[in-house]
């Protein structure tokens, strides 16, 4: 009776296309610690690229040494020839899993052999004891770790000290402006910082009577608005008297003349270096002191209505200091971000230039596979007849009638079904164990054809396909199909090519299903599938 199969599984991955690969041990029985020599052999065009399994582990065998590759040609092909040693430290009987060989990037396996490791008798007689010797530290593989650390250190330090430069600059007191209500105000507070200096007790008689008589012109030019900067003595005193008719200043001819006498006074100070005595300094401060505010008084006073005027321009400026000021903040919450992200750019990229960017991405950025890979794994039994497998995860009970169409669970008398993930999760694990109601030969070709219809039903596409047989450990015969198909995300629209495995056994009338299927570049994915391979094992029922 041929049956249909619908089972729920999901797996990715590449092409593979059959090369013969030999494979031996020089003793399939050693002793405690001796060395088995595993010997793998392929033949290839000379211009095909292989890559031989590596690694510490060989299943529960410890990889004492990996020899060089001998090389035969042989006209135009080559011969390759790899050689392991392996040994075990405890007695009894190991399988050699089937190892991985890639050819022209296609993965092909090895065959898997038995061996036997008997104790070692010892005369504790005739042997001699010696002491246990001390532990001896282990290399570190970070040994360089200071390096790193240091490079952190200065890259850190230096964002400090930049933004401690960025904000010494934008807190460095400016000089500050004293703004003057009017010309007088100015003059008057001007010449009593003028005093303060103390310039000609000093005998700075020369820079006392420059900034003396350059009070003096500065207040004429504002007030009465003639060039008094840039004139010499004579044309400012005449400007002077000019605008005093035309704008009617009462302006006494007295006041004139004190500030003529001041002005060539300094004249003399600054170009003939005559010397005043203390008595004539004081009378020229005076004069000037004297001169101003008479001016100003003779001034007519003009009543102007401008307090909303004042009023505004005060908001302005109050208005233009807060926006300074949040400026400000801005640029050095800004300078503070880029600095950070500066330091944490700069880190990253020392990681990857020492470490390399798979390093930085699995442990930086992040890696969802390698917390499965690191974690803690389960090894339990699913199923009946039961499976025996570890995974990174306890599988989940599905309810089988929300899965099966109910034309086919009425040929079954029992099915289970254990789950972790979905078809386009990063990694999927699903196991199945079913068993009919009538006795049937099972075709293990066809009962894969059937998970495959049912990725195509789960919207699958490009679906590649290889099959083999397969033997757990035990020596319980399977059928493994494996290859690569497309998934889409419902949720993304995007497209994911995957790797799968799926193993098929028959038994007692019933059928067990395991299927892992993984992205197909994901490294960590198939160290998983690798792990979750060497530990099937099923209850040793006869098979069908």
């Amino acid at each position: 009776m041929k049956l249909k199969l619908y089972i729920v599984f999901l797996l990715i991955s590449n092409v593979i296309f059959a090369q013969k690969v030999t494979t031996s041990v020089d003793s399939i029985k050693k002793k405690i610690g001796s060395e088995f020599k595993l010997t793998l052999k392929t033949e290839v065009d000379t211009s095909s690229k292989v890559k031989f399994p590596s690694g510490k582990l060989f299943g529960n065998l410890e990889v004492l040494e990996s020899y060089k590759i001998d090389t035969i040609k042989n006209g135009n092909r080559y011969e390759l020839i790899k050689k392991y040693g392996l040994t075990q430290f405890d007695s009894g009987k190991y399988l050699i899993p089937r190892l991985p060989i890639i050819i022209n990037g296609k993965k092909i396996f090895s065959d898997s052999i038995k061996i036997e490791i008997s104790n070692v008798k010892v005369d504790t007689l005739k042997q001699k004891m010696y002491d246990i010797k001390d532990i001896i530290p282990a290399k570190s593989d970070y040994g360089n770790w200071w390096i790193y650390l240091l490079v952190l250190v200065v890259l850190v330090v230096i964002g400090f000290l930049i933004y401690l430069f960025i904000k010494k600059r934008q807190s460095k007191e400016k000089p500050v402006v004293i703004e003057f209500k009017s010309p007088i105000e100015k003059a008057t507070t001007l010449l009593q910082q003028l005093e303060k200096k103390e310039l000609w007790q000093k005998g700075e008689v020369k820079n006392y009577y420059s900034e003396l008589t350059d009070i003096a012109r500065n207040y004429i030019e504002e007030e009465i608005q003639i060039p008094a900067m840039e004139s010499t003595t004579s044309e400012l005193i005449l400007g002077l008297r000019n605008a005093a008719k035309q704008k009617k200043l009462k302006l006494s001819s007295e006041t004139v003349e004190n500030l003529e006498k001041v002005l060539k006074q300094a004249d003399l100070v600054k170009f003939a270096k005559v010397k005043p005595l203390d008595f004539e300094i004081e009378e020229d401060k005076k004069r000037i002191s004297n001169s101003i505010v008479t001016i100003h008084n003779s001034i007519p006073e003009v009543v102007e209505e401008n307090d909303e005027l004042e009023l505004w321009n005060e908001q302005q400026k109050e208005k233009a200091r807060l926006e300074k000021l949040k400026k400000q903040k801005r640029t050095r919450i800004m300078a503070t971000i880029a600095i950070v992200a500066g330091v944490l750019l700069m880190s990253l990229l020392v990681l990857i230039y020492f470490k390399g960017f798979d390093y930085v991405k699995d442990n930086f950025l992040g890696h969802p596979t390698k917390e499965l890979v690191e974690g803690e794994w389960i090894y339990s039994e699913y199923g009946n007849p039961t499976v025996k497998i570890e995974t990174p995860k306890v599988l989940k009970r599905m309810d089988v009638e929300k899965v099966m169409p109910k034309n086919t669970m009425a040929l079954i008398k029992e099915m289970q079904i254990f789950m972790y993930g979905s078809l386009t999760d990063d990694f999927y694990i699903g196991v199945s164990t079913t068993t009919f109601k009538q006795q049937a030969q099972i075709d293990l070709e066809q009962a894969a054809e059937g998970s495959l219809k049912i990725f195509e039903a789960q919207g699958a596409t490009n679906i590649f396909v290889k099959t083999e047989e397969f033997d757990t450990q035990k020596g319980i015969k399977g059928r493994k199909a494996y290859g690569t198909m497309v998934m889409v995300d419902k949720i993304s629209g995007k497209s994911i090519k995957m790797y799968y495995e799926i193993l098929i056994f028959g038994q007692d009338n019933g059928l067990q299903q395991i299927t892992i299927m993984h992205r197909e570049d994901d490294k960590y994915g198939k160290q998983m599938l690798e792990r979750i391979l060497n530990s099937v094992e099923l209850q040793n029922n006869s098979q069908s």
